[in-house]
């Protein structure tokens, strides 16, 4: 049998399962032996916990921990707010690997209805209200930028492999990763590494700054206009200089450098700015420590970091789930990888949310932020078309 024979077969079995972007393609994970729901409680046990290290493959766990428990975990309580009892985070132990090309090829299902039609929660007027707000905490210094986090939604039974299938030949993205199980399902493009950790050496990179792509806008010229936009080139700096920060906290003094500056990445409708940050961690330092002291990224937050996140959690009424989460695996030897949790389809109960995220700095226009929001979720969107 055939790989892409297995991954229908795996699919049409209904256990479940994860795909998760590799280097030189993609990676299945299944059989899981444990499935681990994670909480305030015992969020430490799991992450301070000793495992033997060994050579096999399927020597991880490999899940997410959503935006409110990573929260929690840096001493940050969310207000009440309209919820969808979904897990805070949620790891799975495999005993099964199998390793794909970048191109999935999967015989779909048919029978699913798809409904095209998505609700926000926030309209344009109601995002400009919520905009000026914030530019009235940035002028008075309480904040120097800030994400105001939309939803998409919709009611509809999807076939998840179908959607991550067909987004991994429109949209792929080196975060990409795919959770099917039996009662959810989160599809995602995501193209940001948060934490990449081999040995003591970690790495970061962050993405702030977006422009749409169109006939008139190649890669060259996406890099002259995030070089010559004041607002782009604030936010990147910002944001650059909160996760230099972070993992200076972390790491030995002086290692903390970027290997890669400012350089754009091409996606499906959209380029970004993004940067390469090294550091070589300090003796004694745990899974746990790097944790707290990298999540929730900053690149989709805002910063000042603790302070933005008690102003976003008073303004937003729902909550986040998954988004700006981490996804990824923490190996049995420590070695980690984490992405940031955007770009993504959280599909509960046959409810589908697309949350996306637009910074808001002193030099910021509601009306560009609103439709960069839109475009982010664009990609998404258009899979139920």
């Amino acid at each position: 049998m055939n790989k892409q024979n297995q991954l229908t077969d795996i699919h049409r079995t209904k256990k479940p399962y994860i795909i998760y972007k590799s280097k030189n393609g993609f990676d299945l994970y299944t059989n899981f032996s444990k499935k681990i729901i994670l909480n305030q409680k015992n969020i430490y046990e799991f992450l301070n916990k000793k495992r033997k290290k060994s050579f096999k493959k399927t020597d991880l766990f490999i899940g997410f921990f959503g935006y409110e428990l990573l929260n929690n975990l840096i001493g940050i309580q969310l207000p009440k707010q309209k919820k969808i009892n979904f897990p805070k985070g949620i790891f799975y132990k495999p005993e099964k690997k199998l390793s794909f090309s970048n191109i999935l090829k999967y015989r779909e299902d048919k029978g699913f209805k798809l409904n095209n039609q998505f609700k926000i929660n926030i309209n344009r007027k109601s995002y400009s209200k919520i905009f000026n707000k914030f530019k009235k905490k940035i002028k008075s210094g309480e904040t120097y930028q800030i994400k105001i986090c939309t939803k998409y939604k919709t009611k509809s039974k999807l076939d998840p492999l179908d959607f991550f299938c067909r987004l991994s030949k429109t949209n792929l993205a080196p975060e990409a990763f795919l959770i099917r199980d039996v009662n959810y399902s989160i599809i995602s493009c995501s193209p940001e590494n948060l934490i990449t950790k081999e040995g003591s050496l970690i790495t970061s990179k962050p993405i702030a700054g977006t422009v749409k792509k169109n006939n008139k806008m190649n890669k060259l010229k996406a890099l002259k206009y995030f070089r010559k936009n004041i607002k782009e080139t604030k936010e990147h700096n910002m944001i650059v200089d909160m996760e230099r920060n972070d993992l200076s906290r972390i790491c030995q003094v002086g290692t903390v450098k970027l290997s890669k500056t400012k350089i754009v990445e091409e996606y499906k409708d959209l380029f970004h700015y993004v940067t390469l940050i090294k550091g070589k961690l300090k003796n004694k330092i745990s899974n746990l420590d790097i944790i707290k002291a990298m999540m929730p990224g900053g690149s989709v937050i805002g910063c000042p970091k603790i302070n933005t996140l008690n102003l976003l959690n008073h303004q937003e009424k729902e909550n986040r789930n998954i988004y700006t989460g981490s996804f990824g695996y923490i190996k049995f030897n420590g070695d980690m990888r984490f992405n940031i949790i955007i770009r993504s389809i959280l599909n509960y109960k046959d409810i589908s949310e697309i949350s996306v995220a637009s910074g808001v700095v002193v030099d910021s226009n509601a009306k560009n932020e609103f439709n960069e929001n839109y475009l982010k979720a664009k990609a998404l969107i258009d899979l139920f078309k």
